[in-house]
């Protein structure tokens, strides 16, 4: 069922949490569950990708205590313990847990298959496939179209260096899953520096892994042991908020508690160089994650340019940066984002025809986008979006509904339940 919003008429005010941070909470399932021993994950992300995760392991034999809050308990079977899973695992809406868990199954004694929604069997897979079958792995696309459903079969892996064309930390995750199973070290390089929550926490657990500049290997042979995780809120979430709290008149919010990992903190640093009245307070570490409360207030933005290396720390958040840009002074330069192009949606697509029936300046490129903002705290016209029920465009335009003259209909609000189950309600206070 469609929602209806309009222009916010006040501030927002007050302190606000958000969700576990989804792909910390993802691992820490994937990870506890072939460690020895018993973790508890505090903060976990009860929406619906992170719960295909839990799924998947419950098919293979993993005992995992959860009721759909944010409290996980993983009952750790060892690098070893998986039980083949009697029926095609169901990823549901989750690129992360399609791509990661292949890498894992590519090392195990038994054969399997995966799949998911409509979204996941359009999604690329090559990237995965490839450099899998270049370890050995024995993985294929049933329909032989480089998507899934995925079957993988058992083989022998060995370890590859392998230089990443993508920026991607579902691939490189995949790869160093698959590396606990090689006979010998792998080393995954990438164009830049995508998200490092896989690195973090395999170290954590007990893992032989090595960070170096660009590159990343895992030498085999060392055991897991389970360890207590308590997730941090997403920034990926926040980055709503933050948006919401910069663009509305008279805002002024403490978002607490939320992962500052510097490979998925370019949000700040983006919105920073626009002019945002951003400030970071009690920056501490847990659990090798830096952590931080995000202090915003609405503030004058003007234009930017977003290419490079700062793309893969903030490919989710470019939707709601682009609509805040529509309301920054002056043009706002984002390139090098061609991966938008195959995430849930075409997000360059979505977002160049959403913002334009909502009247913003934008021209879609290749690789991004051209946005002309009018400098204006009001700089919208109210439309129906196509959301393709894709979370991230329906918050997004939830917060472009909130700078919009007249109603902005959101047909399926419901998609936002894979990462932010209660974000209307929220935005609604």
């Amino acid at each position: 069922m469609s929602i209806t919003l309009s222009k916010r008429n006040k501030g927002l005010k007050g302190r606000y949490t958000v969700p576990g941070d989804k792909s910390i909470s993802h691992r820490s399932v994937m990870l506890g569950a072939i460690s020895e021993g018993t973790g508890h994950i505090t903060g976990f992300l009860n929406g619906a990708d992170c719960t295909s995760t839990i799924n998947c392991f419950r098919s293979m034999g993993v005992d995992i205590e959860y009721d759909g809050g944010t409290d996980v308990t993983v009952h750790g079977v060892g690098l070893h313990g998986l039980k083949s899973p009697e029926a095609m695992l169901d990823c549901g809406n989750s690129g992360t847990t399609t791509r990661i868990i292949s890498g894992l199954l590519s090392g195990q004694p038994f054969s399997s298959s995966l799949t998911g929604d409509a979204s996941i069997q359009k999604r690329p897979m090559k990237r995965i496939i490839e450099p899998l079958s270049l370890m050995g792995a024995d993985i294929r696309s049933k329909l032989d179209n480089g998507c899934a459903p995925l079957i993988i079969s058992p083989s022998k892996l060995h370890g590859i260096a392998y230089a990443s064309p993508v920026a991607s930390a579902q691939v490189k995750s995949c790869l160093l899953m698959a590396a606990l199973y090689a006979d010998g070290s792998t080393t995954v390089t990438e164009p830049a520096l995508s998200r490092n929550h896989t690195e973090i926490m395999m170290r954590a657990l007990g893992a032989d892994i090595k960070s170096d500049g660009l590159s990343v290997t895992l030498t085999p042979g060392s055991r897991l042991y389970s360890q207590d995780i308590a997730v941090p809120g997403d920034i990926s979430s926040a980055a709503f908020l933050i948006a919401a709290a910069l663009t509305v008149p008279d805002s002024d919010i403490v978002i607490q508690n939320v992962g500052i990992n510097p490979t998925r903190d370019g949000i700040l640093r983006v919105f920073e160089a626009m002019g945002a009245d951003i400030t970071l307070v009690d920056k501490r570490t847990a659990a090798g994650e830096d952590v931080a409360d995000i202090h915003v207030k609405t503030s004058s933005l003007h234009g930017t340019v977003i290419s490079g290396d700062i793309i893969p720390t903030l490919i989710d958040e470019l939707p709601v940066i682009a609509v805040v840009a529509a309301s920054a002074e002056g043009t706002t330069l984002i390139k090098d984002a061609k991966e938008l192009r195959v995430k849930e949606s075409d997000r360059i697509s979505l977002v160049t025809a959403n913002l334009k029936a909502m009247g913003a300046d934008i021209e879609a490129t290749e690789d991004g986008f051209i946005i002309n903002g009018k400098g204006d705290p009001l700089p919208l016209q109210g439309a129906k979006i196509e959301d393709a029920l894709d979370h991230r465009m329906a918050m997004s335009f939830a917060v472009a509904a909130l700078l919009a003259d007249g109603d902005t209909v959101i047909p399926h609000p419901e998609c936002v339940s894979v990462s932010y189950p209660d974000f209307f309600k929220i935005l609604s206070l």
